[in-house]
């Protein structure tokens, strides 16, 4: 047992039914702006790059657009490159980095390689510097086939046609404080746990795939990142987050088995980072950049270490 609180929603020990989640829901408000955030930045864009709109999110009364920024010239005998952010929209460098990105660096890779970048998965969310979507579902637990979120539904069929040509796919998170004070009890309020105090790691740390680890790959992207930000170390179990520490900074998911975004391609480079904001240590735009240079490292270490992908007939 524990002596946290019982979540304000719901009776502890019993799921939500659709009274609770509408009580929910009722808690949410918009506290910032998807079109002023986003929306304006990738308008700037569209003068080099192609911005493709792959699905739009009707959440009455409001409907968000998704929109995907795209290499112009692609080729098809290129391998592709996916970015995605924004999943949980709470994780504000996860957008921010990838829109910084593409402003400051895609350009550098024309001729190269093909570039996607979905910057902001989950605006609904966004907006409410939330996790979850309006119906209270997680997405990235929901990248599987019959999605039950239209979010990681769009992204699974914008990417579909080149799943397996993708050389890298980066997906950009955050751990933040109010994983532990909010939504790890949130969720066990939703689904009738027991809420169990964890403890938040204090850097930059990455998730790769255990079933395809890719060390090398990772450590790349963590030395790059540790010139702008600090790395989360390993507590005193030798872990992150309940996970055992591989390598400094980096844990291993299953990630296509846990119906992670960064399982969403048969990309051979892949990797979830995790940017810590709440630290006294980092600012804004260090989280930013961390995640910008991310981006850049995986993509480097991809085109000096090839592997094979399937190019299109």
């Amino acid at each position: 047992m524990t002596d946290q609180a019982p979540y304000p929603i719901g009776t502890p020990g019993q799921a939500w039914g659709d009274a609770e989640k509408a009580e929910w829901l009722s808690r949410q408000t918009r506290q910032r702006s998807y079109a002023a955030d986003v929306l304006s930045t990738i308008e700037r864009l569209r003068s080099h790059f192609d911005v493709v709109e792959y699905g739009r999110l009707d959440y009455a009364p409001d409907t968000f657009p998704l929109f995907a920024i795209k290499s112009r010239d692609w080729r098809d005998d290129l391998p592709w490159v996916l970015v995605t952010g924004g999943v949980h929209g709470y994780e504000t460098s996860g957008v921010h980095g990838a829109l910084q990105f593409v402003e400051q660096h895609a350009a550098d890779y024309a001729g190269r390689l093909n570039l996607l970048v979905a910057p902001c998965i989950s605006p609904w969310a966004y907006e409410r510097i939330h996790r979850w979507n309006r119906d209270a579902i997680d997405p990235n637990r929901s990248f599987r086939d019959g999605s039950p979120a239209e979010e990681a539904a769009a992204l699974m069929r914008l990417v579909a046609p080149i799943r397996d040509r993708v050389l890298v796919h980066i997906d950009l998170h955050e751990t933040t404080d109010t994983d532990e004070s909010e939504f790890r009890p949130a969720k066990a309020a939703r689904d009738g746990e027991e809420s169990s105090p964890g403890e938040i790691p204090d850097g930059f740390y990455l998730v790769g795939d255990s079933e395809n680890p890719q060390a090398e790959f990772q450590q790349a992207i963590i030395a790059a990142v540790a010139r702008v930000t600090h790395i989360a170390p390993a507590d005193r179990n030798g872990e992150i987050i309940g996970s055992p520490v591989v390598s400094p900074g980096v844990i291993n998911y299953p990630v296509r088995q846990l119906g992670l975004c960064a399982g969403i391609t048969a990309a051979p480079y892949k990797t979830t980072t995790e940017v810590y904001p709440d630290s006294p240590r980092a600012t804004a735009e260090q989280c930013n950049t961390a995640q910008a240079v991310a981006v850049t490292a995986a993509i480097h270490f991809a085109l000096a270490n090839p592997r094979s992908f399937v190019p299109a007939t």
